[in-house]
Order: structure tokens, then C-alpha cells, then sequence
């Protein structure tokens, strides 16, 4: 009840998906049909093409990718409609059920045509470059070359089709039930949901702070026999496919999907780690500006009492971003709107839906959909901004077709954070008072903190989790939250007491348990930004197009490729280290002060 009366308050209570683009509904007789093709195909390529691939002609080649794509488009398309139709009714079992047996139907799919990949793999490199020479293999040229970097990984058909026909309840069910217990989960004498708890972190009463972390802990520690257990068993199962496939390092895995060189990675993490020194000297600021003898780790987003802490409507929002879009581009502004104007959008916090926030791509031939929890603060319109960066990438780079818009995550996520870099300048921008604009700046402080220097240490986190297990076997909550803590206070110093009860809040993130060594791409994204921030700068309208014609790529090159125009190095430190100068000049105008910006 209390969530609808805050949503109908905030005008967000109507702002729901359309999801008929995909499907009417779970009755809707396309998805039997649209199932048994998908079945069908798969078993007709097989059929014809396997054991053959080594020997086919350029033009035979191009056909059969581009059935197999039409293939995965038609399963993205079933398993999207039934993973958006229970992400916000995680409590509807019908709705659950028709998620696992399309998952099902796509690994039965998958598993059918695996031969593709193993056997593309195993063809000569000389073979391989005069097939993608010819003209009629341009479109699939980086995806087929991309392919190819999975080689030294792969494992037979029988072993591959194996671990397909398991996968349902595998990974992804572990996820499900992870999601199905923090969406149902409530906290608190008041029986509240995650999003509101969260969001009374930020909450300018520090009782109200320090009863929502309590909450937040007692609520964690309930469930903390079956989280820890479910962490355990999705750490084991990535150290029994890490093994397998033969990966170095535990990150490996990721680093080879983003298309990165491990030598990248370790690059900007240890560029990150090196700056620690910037969160605490802010930390330190803040606890003078609220007057604190000691600032804990439910002060962390306290606001600033100069912080205007009004509630921002949702109509209020939407005019906010798209002001902040346009000035940057009409077209990144239209696009954009289509998102509010055609229901692309799920925004009320309600009873059975999935926490957090996400941008879904979809399929090119549909739209993307963004997911929120909007309760009406700075930071929600911030979050509102992000996923909308993310689904105007989305829609731009499926101009390349399913198989290229597919973008690796480092720069899928530098397109969210750009998008609300744009807004907070817009917003500061508006700003008179010398004091307001001080702790608005503190405000984008932190949630740059939150996406680079939070994100790094999680990665920090995710390492000793990943060796401890495979170290020492099962891991106790204890010692997870020893990890936990650690890598945390590594990067706060002394600047924030982490109390013991802190230790646990580990086991809500779901980006450990669904996409393993994600989180660097946070900050890989939001130090881009800083940097392609400065070049708009200079460059105004010329950037923008270069900036356009980014997203519009999609996957279709190497992150390498695709910011060569930029100029940027990413092997280069001093490049990470340009962007964290950057944060450190932003932190230096709030140590000396209000002052004009």
C-alpha cells in the first residue's frame, strides 16, 4: 500500500511497458508458433550444414549466418517477452514457469546448431581471411572474426551440447531464485521492499539512515543461509567452466567477451586503486560539512543540508532529461522520447518487482525496454538517465543487425554514463547559489565514486571470492564478509567506519551472481566519459556526430576499433590516470568551498 501511494503521488504509477511489440500476452498462440519454428530451423540447419562448414563457399557462409541469425533473433525475441513479463510479477508462478520453458526452449535451440561455432573455429586462419575477403561477408565479418577468439575455449560438441541441455537449471535458475528472494523479501517493523529501504540511505535524517541499514541487515542476515549458499554455487560453477575451458584467471572470461586484453584490465583497476586517496579526502570533507564526529557507512549518501531535497515528479523528470538531451542533440532528445511516449518504460515500484534498474535490448526489429524503481530523487533521475543511454544505444546499434548490436559491456556502459553526465550538467547549470551548487557537485561526486572507485573495489571483492573458493573450497558467510569489508576499507581508509553489520551487504548484489566480473565495466565506462566529456568540449557539434556514429557501431568492431577516432589509448595509464584527475579537480572545488562555477 505504501509503495502505491508514493507512485500515485509521483505520476509513476501509469508509466508501464507495452510488451505486445513482443507478444499480446502469455496466451498470445504466436508464442507456440513462433517455439515450434525456432525447433524446426534449428533442426533444418543442422541438418545441412553440419560437418560441412570448412567446406562452404563465401555466399553459402553468408546464408547460413545469416539464418542462424534470424534464428537467435526469433529465441531473443520469446525470452525476452517472458523474462520482461515476470520481471515485475516475480511473485506470479505462471509467469514464472513460461520464463523457464522458453530458457529451455533456447538452450534446446542452441545446443542444435553449437556445431556452427566449433566447427568455424576449427578452420584454418588463411581459409578463414580469404571467406571473410569477399564482399557478401562484410556484414558478419567482425562477428565471425570475433568468434574465433573463443577457439582455445571451446570444448567438443558432445561436451558443449552437455552443458547447453543443462544450462536451464544451471546459472540461470540459481539467478531466478536469487531474484525471487530479494523481490520478495521485506524489511523492517514496516515490511517495506528493497527499493525503499535503499532508498532511505540517502534520506537527510540520520535515524531514518541508520534504521534502514539495520533493516537492510536483519532482512539480509534472514536469507543469509540460502544467499551464501546460492554464491557459493555460482562461484563452483564458474571455477568448473574456468577449468574447462582453460581460462587464466578467473576475469579472463569477461575480459575476452569485452574484447579486452587482460593487460587492459589490470591497467584500470591498478590506476583505480591508486586514487583511492581521492574518496577519502572526500569523506573526510563530508563528515566536516554534516557536522559529524564520525561519518559511518549509512552516512555515505546522506545529502548535503544545501541539497535541494524536493521530490521530483515524474512528468518533472522526463522534461529534466529530455531538456538535457536536446541541448546535446535533437536526435538524441526524439529518440529518447519515444521511450516516455510509446510505453517502452516500467517505472512504479510495486509488490513482485525485480529491484535496481536495467535497459533490455531486445531485438532490432522490436525496441528496447528500460526497467526502474522511480521513487522520486535526484539520483532516481540520474538512474532514469543512465538506462535511457543505455536503450538509445541499444536502439542505435541495431541499425547493424541482431548479431552486431550486441556491444560489449565497457562500452555499452560508457553510453548510460554519458547520458547522465548531460543531465547533471544540465541540472548544475540551473543553479544560482554558490552553497546549493557545492553540495550538488558532492552529490555527483559520490555517484561517480559509486561507478568507479565502488565498482573497482567490488571487483576487488569478486577476486578473493572467486580465488578463495577455489582455494579453499566452500566459503563461509563470515569469510565472505570479511572479503567483503576489507576490500571496502581498502578503499574508505579511515575516512568511513564500516560497522560489523556492513559486512553482509554483499549478498544483495545480483551483477556477482548473473554476469561475473561485470563491474569493472562501470568504471572502465564512466573514466571514458570523463575524457570524451572534455573532447565535446572542445569540439562541440563535431563531436557529436563521432559520438553518434559510436553507438550507432554497436559490436561491429573491437572497443579498440571504435575509439580510435577519439584518439584514445586504452593500454595507456596515463589516459585512466587524465580521468581521475579530473574527479580529483571536481573533489578540489569542494574542498575549497562555495565558489562560482
Amino acid at each position: 500500500m505504501a509503495e502505491k501511494m508514493m507512485t500515485d503521488k509521483l505520476g509513476a504509477s501509469t508509466v508501464l511497458w507495452d510488451l505486445k511489440p513482443l507478444y499480446c500476452n502469455e496466451d498470445d498462440p504466436h508464442l507456440a508458433t513462433d517455439s515450434q519454428w525456432c525447433i524446426d530451423e534449428a533442426q533444418s540447419i543442422r541438418g545441412l550444414f553440419r560437418g560441412r562448414i570448412a567446406s562452404l563457399a563465401s555466399d553459402e557462409l553468408q546464408g547460413l549466418v545469416s539464418r542462424l541469425e534470424a534464428l537467435d533473433c526469433r529465441l531473443t525475441r520469446l525470452t525476452t517477452f517472458a523474462f520482461l513479463n515476470f520481471t515485475t510479477r516475480m511473485d506470479n508462478s505462471r509467469a514464472g514457469a513460461l520464463e523457464q520453458r522458453l530458457e529451455e526452449l533456447a538452450s534446446q535451440c542452441k545446443k542444435t546448431v553449437i556445431f556452427f561455432e566449433l566447427e568455424w573455429n576449427l578452420i584454418p586462419a588463411e581459409i578463414v581471411r580469404g571467406l571473410l575477403r569477399a564482399p557478401a561477408m562484410a556484414g558478419y565479418r567482425h562477428y565471425l572474426e570475433a568468434l574465433r577468439r573463443y577457439h582455445p575455449h571451446q570444448l567438443s560438441e558432445a561436451e558443449e551440447a552437455l552443458l547447453l541441455e543443462y544450462a536451464p537449471v544451471g546459472r540461470s535458475s540459481w539467478n531466478t531464485l536469487f531474484d525471487k528472494i530479494l523481490s520478495g523479501l521485506r524489511f523492517g517493523k514496516t515490511k517495506r521492499i528493497e527499493e525503499e529501504v535503499l532508498t532511505d540511505l540517502h534520506h537527510p535524517d540520520r535515524e531514518i539512515r541508520r534504521q534502514a541499514a539495520e533493516d537492510l541487515t536483519a532482512g539480509l542476515q534472514d536469507q543469509n543461509h540460502i544467499l551464501t549458499h546460492i554464491f557459493n554455487t555460482l562461484a563452483a560453477d564458474k571455477m568448473i567452466d574456468d577449468r574447462l575451458r582453460h581460462h587464466k584467471s578467473w576475469v579472463h572470461s569477461m575480459n575476452l567477451d569485452n574484447e579486452l586484453t587482460d593487460a587492459t584490465v589490470d591497467t584500470l583497476v591498478q590506476a583505480v586503486t591508486s586514487r583511492y586517496d581521492i574518496v577519502q579526502r572526500y569523506y573526510r570533507v563530508k563528515k566536516d560539512l554534516l557536522h559529524l564526529d564520525e561519518l559511518t557507512d549509512y552516512d555515505r549518501y546522506a545529502p548535503l543540508p544545501a541539497l535541494p531535497s524536493q521530490i521530483i515528479g515524474w512528468e518533472e523528470c522526463r522534461a529534466m532529461v529530455l531538456h538535457a538531451f536536446s541541448a546535446f542533440s535533437a536526435e538524441l532528445a526524439t529518440m529518447a522520447e519515444r521511450f516516455f511516449a510509446d510505453q517502452w518504460i516500467h517505472a512504479p515500484v510495486i509488490s513482485g518487482k525485480r529491484g535496481g534498474a536495467f535497459a533490455h535490448p531486445c531485438v532490432p526489429e522490436v525496441h528496447p525496454y528500460i526497467m526502474v524503481n522511480y521513487t522520486g530523487t535526484i539520483n532516481d533521475v540520474a538512474t532514469v538517465a543512465h538506462e535511457l543511454g543505455h536503450g538509445i544505444h541499444q536502439l542505435l546499434a541495431g541499425g547493424q543487425g541482431h548479431f552486431n548490436s550486441d556491444t560489449p559491456l565497457v562500452l555499452a556502459e560508457t553510453a548510460s554514463v554519458f547520458a547522465e553526465m548531460l543531465v547533471f550538467q544540465a541540472q548544475l547549470a540551473r543553479l544560482t547559489d554558490a552553497a546549493t551548487k557545492r553540495a550538488f557537485v558532492c552529490q555527483k561526486l559520490e555517484s561517480i565514486f559509486a561507478t568507479v572507485f565502488r565498482q573497482i573495489a567490488m571487483n576487488r571483492f569478486e577476486k578473493r571470492m572467486h580465488e578463495g573458493r577455489r582455494e579453499q573450497g566452500e566459503l563461509s558467510s563470515e569469510l565472505l564478509s570479511e572479503y567483503w569489508l576489507q576490500t571496502q576499507q581498502h578503499m574508505f581508509g579511515d575516512s568511513v567506519t564500516l560497522r560489523p553489520d556492513y559486512g553482509i551487504w554483499w549478498s544483495y548484489i545480483p551483477h556477482f551472481l548473473s554476469t561475473p566480473g561485470y563491474v569493472y565495466s562501470y568504471a572502465f565506462g564512466e573514466l571514458l566519459v570523463l575524457a570524451l566529456y572534455g573532447l565535446y568540449q572542445q569540439h562541440g557539434n563535431s563531436f557529436v556526430t563521432l559520438y553518434l556514429e559510436l553507438l550507432a557501431a554497436g559490436g561491429s568492431a573491437s572497443p579498440y576499433e571504435l575509439l580510435r577516432p577519439f584518439g584514445i589509448d586504452l593500454n595507456d595509464s596515463a589516459f585512466w590516470l587524465q580521468g581521475l584527475t579530473v574527479i580529483e579537480q571536481m573533489l578540489q572545488q569542494v574542498e575549497d568551498g562555495p565558489v562560482s562555477y
